[in-house]
């Protein structure tokens, strides 16, 4: 195990070396010489961090390192927490390789949490928890983070705090989603700077208020008592991000939208092959409500009237009406992850009343038997209605075009609703026939994916990013939300989301996908900068995002080296205690960081080390015998 351990040692003074920058206090090595210098004086007379000088490590490169067979323990948090792949960050507890602890390793990223929330305190007020957590896009009513919520209540009901959490109390509420808050916390999410990107998306939303064309739907007389006046947008990325300006909680009937999501429950029970020998996949050409088939005979996809009528007649065939409601709707529920999800009996009735043209489309496809035998076309006209006439708000909705965006799988819930095989041909069939008349421009200047209904809806999907639905009822001449179009378009022109947008030599749009420059080049550089200039939460943003803390430079000098000849007992702490880092680390010179703080008098960095060195020795040696005896033991599991 020792051999191991020296090296794991080796590996990570090689992966951690750096070009330039010595490190430290002026006596011990040129502390601000040649470039790094220039570097410095330029990023503090701005008031910044220093510019990064070269790029970061691979991630599998960094688990290549980091690995031994005393850390094989972590394949169990892999086990349990399957969707959220093992980075360095998994391998390598922080500053400590080799500690074969589980709950040792979940306390510490609980620490860490902690102490980029708190900034200093000792004590964190719940409400600062939770606006911490909102600037990273989760809810507090995200069903994932149920338990932690449940446990802070609890915590305010029982305790004398005030709402205040300290550490322990902190780590009880926090443990049982600790890899999810440690992943929104590092940035990892698809998004990773949220409130950066829906600034733009409330620019643009507000630019789209602005615009006053188009009409309410008037041929359902429901539909035209619609007011104008609402506009909202909601939007939930792959990861659960969420976020919604404008009238997002006022319900609506889901009417065209309604088609994609039914093709795909019928995809995902009954097969591509079966489907499609009713109902097509091209583009008509023609107006969605048109008495036509294609050459085959059958309806042209199954986003015209026609398409969508067939396929409600293949649900559940050997059932009754209100079964087959109920079949669906359960899906919507799973697919909107059981957000709002209501019905309007009112716009039923309506529809039913004034759909002369949806029975004359059902009755002509009788006619051509374009139904499968036995089916009661009366039955499935039913249902279409029923499932136009389906109720969501604009969050629900979200949540919905994101289960499209995410594969199938509901992203606060985690619960596989729609097969991969289902996902992909709806969202191909709504890139071609989406939008109406509008479809191929809409394929032209968006790219995206997305079905419009005349209740002035628009759902959107950016494969892989997030789902969006949109709401103004006043509508443009081909039946398209007029604000909803614009705000689209809008937002492709920005964002590099646009399917061709990443090809070479394109444009350059942003990309919000991309992580921020701080997250990109974690360098030693910055690393020991922070700690020179006593940095503290500089230091706990780079630790939360996996920084390994105890980079070197080429004086093999840590930041715990440098805090301590600066004395900056903060710092000091924050190292020794978040973040274990080795107090025995030597430099070129063969000084440790206890050395640094006695030469230079920080009697009470002096005082810390000492006592850390002492319990750092302890915990070690006892590290050492559990990895031993863990690593034996996955050995034997794994003959």
């Amino acid at each position: 195990m020792r051999s191991m351990r020296a090296l794991q040692n080796a590996l990570s003074r090689a992966g951690s070396r750096c070009r330039r920058g010595g490190w430290g206090h002026p006596s011990r090595s040129p502390l601000l010489g040649g470039g790094v210098r220039h570097h410095f004086s330029e990023a503090a007379a701005q008031g910044r961090e220093p510019p990064h000088i070269h790029q970061p490590q691979r991630q599998d490169e960094g688990i290549q390192r980091w690995m031994s067979v005393g850390d094989l323990f972590l394949l169990s948090v892999a086990a349990r927490f399957p969707r959220e792949p093992l980075t360095a960050w998994d391998w390598c507890p922080l500053g400590r390789s080799g500690d074969a602890s589980q709950s040792g390793m979940l306390s510490r990223l609980g620490d860490l949490l902690f102490y980029t929330i708190a900034e200093g305190q000792e004590r964190i007020p719940i409400h600062k928890f939770t606006t911490a957590l909102k600037a990273t896009g989760l809810q507090t009513s995200d069903p994932r983070l149920r338990d932690c919520m449940n446990q802070m209540r609890r915590t305010v009901r029982e305790s004398s705090s005030g709402g205040l959490l300290d550490r322990d109390l902190f780590q009880k509420c926090v443990s049982s989603n600790i890899v999810l808050l440690t992943q929104a916390f590092r940035k990892k999410f698809v998004i990773p700077d949220f409130e950066e990107f829906t600034g733009h998306v409330d620019r643009i939303f507000e630019d789209a208020k602005e615009l006053t064309g188009g009409k309410v739907a008037a041929y359902i007389p429901q539909l035209a008592k619609s007011n104008p006046d609402l506009w909202g947008v909601s939007l939930c990325t792959v990861d659960g991000q969420r976020h919604s300006v404008g009238h997002t909680k006022i319900p609506f009937c889901l009417q065209s939208c309604v088609k994609p999501l039914t093709y795909a429950i019928a995809i995902s029970t009954l097969g591509t092959d079966y489907v499609h020998r009713f109902v097509g996949k091209e583009p008509s050409g023609l107006r969605y409500n048109t008495l036509s088939l294609n050459e085959e005979g059958i309806p042209h996809n199954p986003m015209v009237n026609a398409g969508a009528i067939v396929v409600s007649s293949l649900i559940k065939m050997d059932c009754n009406k209100a079964e087959k409601f109920d079949f669906v709707l359960q899906y919507l529920n799973k697919m909107a992850g059981n957000e709002y999800m209501g019905f309007s009996n009112a716009t039923f009735q309506s529809e039913k009343e004034t759909g002369d043209r949806n029975y004359a489309i059902g009755y002509y496809l009788k006619e051509k038997k374009c139904f499968p035998n036995g089916v009661d076309m009366m039955a499935a006209l039913d249902l279409y209605f029923q499932l136009c006439s389906v109720e969501v708000t604009c969050e629900s909705g979200s949540v919905m075009a994101a289960t499209l965006a995410n594969g199938g799988i509901c992203p606060i819930t985690g619960e596989s609703v729609l097969s991969a095989e289902a996902v992909r041909n709806t969202l191909s069939l709504m890139h071609s026939c989406g939008m109406y008349d509008f479809s191929g421009q809409f394929a032209f200047h968006v790219g995206l994916p997305a079905k419009s209904a005349v209740s002035g809806a628009i759902l959107l999907v950016v494969p892989n990013v997030m789902g969006m639905m949109c709401l103004s009822p006043p509508l443009d001449k081909l039946g398209n939300s007029h604000r909803g179009i614009n705000f689209c378009q809008r937002l492709v022109s920005l964002f590099n989301f646009h399917n061709y947008d990443n090809l070479r030599h394109c444009a350059r749009k942003l990309d919000p996908r991309r992580e921020g420059g701080e997250v990109r080049n974690k360098t030693v550089v910055n690393l020991l900068f922070a700690a020179y200039s006593g940095d503290v939460s500089a230091l706990r943003r780079f630790a939360l995002s996996a920084m390994n803390m105890e980079q070197k430079d080429y004086d093999s000098r840590t930041a715990l080296h440098v805090a301590a000849a600066e004395g900056h007992t903060e710092v000091v702490k924050f190292l020794i205690e978040a973040c274990k880092v080795n107090p025995f680390v030597k430099d070129r010179w063969g000084n440790i960081p206890l050395d640094d703080a006695v030469q230079f008098n920080h009697l009470e960095v002096v005082k810390l080390l000492q006592d850390y060195q002492d319990s750092y020795v302890l915990s070690e040696t006892q590290a050492e015998a559990e990895a031993e005896a863990l690593s034996k033991e996955n050995l034997e599991s794994m003959v």
